[in-house]
């Protein structure tokens, strides 16, 4: 079936182009011209992929992406936005954007930006095979992959799509130790080289959610100078 891409973009020459040559590679494409048109399209049909202008009328697309990032399914967020300011790249990727493209841009890489995204999205998916046996036990911490769920002594933890994956991925892989830039690649994809503090946020907004003192953590521990590990299950224990 081919994949579904919302454009929300009010310049319509380029929201055009772009349709006209995300069509061409076989992708189903709607389009939204302001920020409260392309959240309604969001709550009548499932995409695949959103492709979002950061200065829209309306709602601008920063807003847009934490109203979409505060829904339980997770679909993949491109921001595109004129500005070319580390601080305004460093919002968007907080505000749960997978990435983020500057105006202008060729055509050329954002079709490869959307289909590394839909690479990663698979490889998840594929590390995520439905079955009983795939939860992710881990002292009271429960992650069920299949669900996309998290409860910590039975209560439901209410995660953001980025904080579920980086939790997952940690989880996968008790006591090994990871690099931010590590991370970062696993769980958002290339070309943010640089945005290392983005992994420290979404850890420093994980361990307030799951750890009962989030400065001594008993679940994401810093390895000084090298980067972050998830402990090692038997080391969580019950009940400590």
């Amino acid at each position: 079936m081919a994949k579904r891409i919302l454009i929300i973009e009010d310049n319509a020459d380029l929201a055009r182009l772009l349709a006209v040559n995300l069509r061409d590679q076989s992708y189903e494409v709607d389009s939204a011209d302001d920020g409260p048109g392309g959240l309604a399209k969001t709550e009548r049909t499932t995409y695949d992929l959103i492709i979002l202008d950061v200065m829209l009328p309306g709602l601008d697309g920063l807003e847009v992406c934490r109203r979409i990032r505060e829904k339980a399914a997770y679909v993949p967020i491109i921001m595109l936005t004129s500005r070319s300011s580390e601080t305004d790249r460093v919002v968007g990727l907080e505000m749960g954007a997978d990435d983020y493209v500057t105006k202008p841009f060729s055509i050329v890489e954002l079709i490869a930006r959307i289909k590394a995204i839909f690479r990663r999205v698979e490889q998840l998916r594929q590390n995520c095979t439905p079955s009983a046996a795939g939860r992710i036990e881990s002292g009271d911490l429960v992650v069920d992959p299949e669900r996309r769920a998290v409860t910590l002594r039975g209560n439901p933890v209410t995660l953001t799509a980025k904080e579920f994956d980086l939790l997952l991925y940690f989880t996968r892989s008790p006591g090994r130790v990871f690099t931010r830039s590590q991370l970062l690649d696993a769980v958002w994809g290339y070309g943010h080289d640089g945005y290392e503090h983005t992994v420290n946020s979404h850890i420093n907004r994980l361990r307030a959610k799951i750890e009962e003192d989030p400065a001594h953590p008993r679940y994401i521990l810093t390895v000084w100078g090298v980067g972050y590990k998830f402990t090692e299950r038997d080391a969580a224990g019950k009940g400590q």
